[in-house]
């Protein structure tokens, strides 16, 4: 989605100007289950290219999310080929014929045939209520502490809120075993970052432009399972 957006914003004919964003990633639901999914907080323009003035974006939108759909569909699809194609991806139960390159090929053909949709809106609280609401999930793992209700008959029941009925609030309970199954889901790989900033133009202490600048804040690999995040 990095690419995608620098790259759209590039276009004179969306945008034209160079901007920077942060983004933060989340791979669960409220009943922690996979749910991979990246919030983007994107200002509304970004300096021109020669950095002498600030572009606004459109007032009806900041980029075309058609646009950004069909771009990210096509990135995404791009570098899972080469990952398959490097050995980097492992199939396993009924996912272990995708190991065939026919076979991959072929599925991969199929995700061409659905839209895939960004979802893109003004911030619905305002600029400050956004970065407030992200900034609790930098450091956070998938369930915290204060949503576990109770461990009792190696049963974990805890809150979760179901957006479908006006965030209503309701409790799960699961055996020990499948709470752990859902909770190590969300640890990320070593090295991988759940949070960073993109950007490209000149930052504070950069002495020429930066073209396309990611730095982590969060690296999940030094988390450990249950251990309460600062």
């Amino acid at each position: 989605m990095r690419k995608t957006l620098l790259e759209i914003a590039r276009d004179p004919k969306h945008l034209g100007a160079e901007i920077g964003f942060f983004s933060v990633l989340h791979t669960w639901n409220q009943k922690l289950l996979l749910h991979p999914h990246v919030h983007c907080v994107v200002p509304a323009g970004g300096p021109s290219f020669d950095h002498s003035h600030w572009i606004s974006s459109h007032h009806t939108f900041f980029l075309p999310v058609k646009v950004l759909g069909r771009v990210f569909r096509g990135k995404f699809v791009a570098a899972l080929q080469r990952a398959f194609q490097d050995g980097q991806l492992d199939f396993h139960g009924s996912l272990q014929p995708l190991a065939l390159p026919k076979t991959f090929s072929s599925w991969l053909r199929t995700l061409f045939r659905k839209d895939w949709v960004v979802y893109s809106k003004r911030p619905f609280g305002g600029p400050q209520l956004v970065l407030q609401y992200l900034g609790r999930y930098t450091h956070r793992v998938a369930v915290s502490s204060h949503r576990l209700v109770s461990f009792a008959d190696s049963k974990v029941t805890f809150r979760w809120r179901d957006s479908a009925h006006h965030n209503e609030q309701k409790l799960l309970t699961l055996s020990l075993d499948e709470f752990l199954r859902r909770f190590l889901l969300h640890v990320l790989p070593k090295g991988s970052c759940a949070s960073g900033i993109s950007a490209s133009w000149p930052i504070a202490g950069v002495p020429r432009p930066c073209h396309s600048v990611f730095s982590c804040s969060v690296q999940h690999h030094n988390h450990k399972p249950g251990r309460k995040l600062p």
